[in-house]
């Protein structure tokens, strides 16, 4: 079976390419979803929307305002615990906290968020002596954050309700707590393997040493907490009725986030909200689409504009400091008169 797997994986490779592959699934997940919008929101009245949307209890805006607050200010995090990872703990907080939240603040709503978002930590962490591979590996090691932090919270999800996920993935329910478990037991085996000996993966100065095992369960703590403040958001601006738990929400939430990010949409635009508007059919359309609005901008066009805003004022800031700090230019008769001198002296007298 393992030889066949390779087999497959090395076809593929040679004739057909993964790049092309990722292109191709990502159209797939991007035409399925307008697909699936244009049939649900065929009969929607964006009136009924907007009305829906000051409908919005202002205390639950305010809530999840709080809670983007406390995802973005945990994202601040990655980056903190990736630069300890990878030895470069001169870098202060504050430096880690600034490109963390303007690296996923942009990346969010550009997409081809390892790209966009790597480019942003350059700018801003070469500033301070690291070159582009230990960006790479902070990159890296801020997206095996995020992952842990997915795979422990579908799993566990998926596990205790495995009915969730059945709205989007239209499996039963037996199968999709097998899947959950499936999940924690690759996460434990993961941990467990960290946790034997020191481990590290990739070769030459592209290595990188993988945190250890207790520092994984810190890594597993700031995706849940980043995660769960994203859902509380979430969860926050759907209506009261009806009581759907927050578990629940939680495991959609996070399933649409994956299939977003697998789409390399902006913001997983449209392809987001389509799972949310399939899974949670329980919900009025124009309700939770006014959700999904008021979420939008809390979560991707505010942070955005405060992102684009802060490294405006960084840039002009590092320009002007650069301007004060040019040395000045020595003028050329100070710097020829010793050399005029020095030939005088070396003619032939008389």
């Amino acid at each position: 079976m393992l030889n066949s797997l390779r087999a497959v994986a090395r076809f593929i490779q040679k004739y057909i390419g993964w790049n092309r592959i990722g292109v191709l699934l990502s159209l797939t997940i991007i035409t399925i979803a307008f697909v699936v919008l244009y049939r649900m929101l065929r009969g929607i009245d964006l009136a009924d929307v907007m009305k829906a949307v000051r409908a919005t209890n202002p205390l639950n805006v305010a809530a999840a305002a709080l809670f983007v607050a406390g995802g973005y200010f945990t994202l601040t995090f990655y980056d903190w615990f990736a630069l300890r990872t990878i030895g470069r703990r001169q870098v202060p907080y504050r430096i880690a906290a600034l490109a963390g939240f303007t690296s996923y603040s942009i990346g969010h709503n550009v997409g081809a968020t390892v790209f966009t978002g790597g480019a942003v930590r350059y700018r801003i962490y070469s500033y301070y002596g690291l070159d582009a591979v230990e960006v790479a590996k902070i990159c890296f090691l801020a997206g095996l954050t995020f992952w842990l932090g997915n795979v422990t919270v579908l799993g566990l999800g998926v596990t205790i309700h495995p009915e969730a996920a059945s709205a989007i993935d239209q499996l039963p329910a037996v199968t999709n707590r097998f899947i959950g478990i499936a999940l924690l037991c690759v996460l434990a085996g993961y941990v467990a393997w960290v946790w034997s000996a020191p481990r590290e993966i990739g070769r030459g100065e592209w290595t990188v040493n993988l945190p250890s095992g207790s520092n994984t369960l810190l890594q597993i703590f700031i995706g849940i907490v980043d995660l769960g403040c994203c859902a509380l958001a979430m969860f926050m601006l759907l209506p009261g009725e009806p009581n759907i738990g927050f578990i629940t929400i939680a495991v959609v939430f996070v399933s649409a986030t994956l299939l977003g990010f697998a789409s390399h949409a902006p913001g997983g635009l449209g392809v987001f909200d389509a799972a949310m508007l399939v899974a949670l059919w329980q919900f009025d359309k124009e309700q939770v689409l006014a959700g999904l609005l008021v979420f939008r901008v809390l979560y991707y066009l505010v942070p955005f504009a405060l992102a684009l805003t802060v490294l405006g004022i960084r840039e002009v800031m590092l320009n002007m400091k650069g301007t004060r700090e040019k040395p000045e230019l020595v003028p050329v008769t100070t710097v020829t008169a010793p050399i005029r001198t020095e030939i005088e002296a070396e003619k032939p007298k008389g």
